[in-house]
């Protein structure tokens, strides 16, 4: 058996003074889009473990997206949503939601800004008109966490009713569908499948449902959800929140990481995990593969699951994954 290391890392230097909402590979770079707590966003260089820039909010900033190489959209819990242009350094205010806003995801096949507010509302915004806001959609409940495919061109809403909302992009008038999360516990993230065809769902109670859009009795025959980032403590089953989703674009796996420090990569097609990263210092709040799928970024965050107490700092550690083997779906 060879003893050679699957991966190897390194933390960044200069992370963010508070919680990591977000981290966010730009397509095609070693540039990672990092929003935080402590109002800012910010942008490393990973190959050079260096700060490129960076901007601020008026209050923390909880998500943000870095589409294209002078196109970064982020938003704050104050409803405020940001374009910066890093080439230009020019900062602008977009427009804005009643309450914080959630969520920001960027469609690069239509060129379209989406949104997702706690104030209930998905908006749609054009960057390149005056106008930019073009539709306001009210999905009756806060917004917790979107995805767009740019394959299918589907957008992929949690809610806090525990509804999932699809539309497509292309024709946003009502959505194509809603139904009911298959999973009763609260909705934590969701991420879009690297094929277009479904999306993965991770919950509060330890658990991901493997989800498809095609609503064929056939298709929907292939769903299935499983357990994850549970320990035995003391004779005892503890279940932990399940963050965050990261699906390898290469490969079409994906990792998820969770309240327990721990990041599993899965085999969604052969319902096996891969693999499991070592043990970090505290919650992990988000994760980004690059778009060669051989670099993953991990942000060891505490999320506030245990209320206010002492914990570790906030980090961002960089993964460069060593042999294929560990993201690789099994043949």
């Amino acid at each position: 058996m060879s003893n050679e290391p699957t991966s190897t890392f390194y933390e960044l230097r200069l992370p963010p003074s508070d919680g990591i909402s977000s981290v966010n590979f730009c397509p095609n770079s070693v540039n990672l889009l990092v929003t935080s707590w402590d109002n800012t966003v910010r942008c490393y260089d990973t190959q050079n473990n260096v700060q490129k820039w960076q901007y601020s909010h008026k209050g923390p900033v909880m998500d943000g997206c870095f589409p294209e190489k002078n196109k970064v959209f982020s938003g704050d819990v104050f409803g405020s949503v940001k374009h910066f242009d890093p080439i230009a350094g020019v900062e602008k205010e977009i427009g804005s939601h009643g309450e914080g806003v959630r969520s920001v995801v960027f469609n690069g096949t239509t060129q379209q800004l989406f949104t997702g507010g706690w104030d209930q509302q998905l908006k749609l915004w054009d960057i390149r008109s005056d106008k930019m806001e073009i539709s306001n959609h009210d999905l009756q409940s806060k917004i917790f966490t979107m995805d767009v495919s740019p394959i299918s061109n589907m957008l992929v809403i949690g809610t806090a009713d525990k509804y999932i909302t699809i539309y497509d992009t292309r024709q946003m008038e009502t959505p194509v569908q809603k139904r009911e999360s298959s999973i009763k516990y609260q909705t934590r993230c969701i991420r879009a499948f690297t094929d277009g065809k479904g999306y993965a769902l991770a919950s509060v109670e330890g658990r991901i449902a493997m989800e498809y859009f095609d609503p064929s009795p056939a298709i929907q025959s292939k769903k299935y959800a499983f357990k994850c980032h549970r320990l035995t403590e003391s004779g005892v089953d503890v279940v932990y929140p399940v963050n965050c989703i990261a699906f390898n674009p290469h490969h079409g796996t994906f990792a998820t990481g969770g309240c327990d420090k721990n990041v599993f990569f899965w085999d969604g097609a052969n319902r096996k995990r891969l693999h499991a990263l070592k043990t970090y210092p505290t919650s992990i709040s988000s994760m980004s593969f690059n778009t060669d799928g051989n670099i993953l970024a991990v942000a060891s965050s505490y999320t506030f699951e245990e209320g206010e107490k002492d914990h570790p700092p906030d980090q961002i550690f960089i993964h460069n994954i060593l042999s294929e083997k560990i993201i690789k779906p099994i043949k």
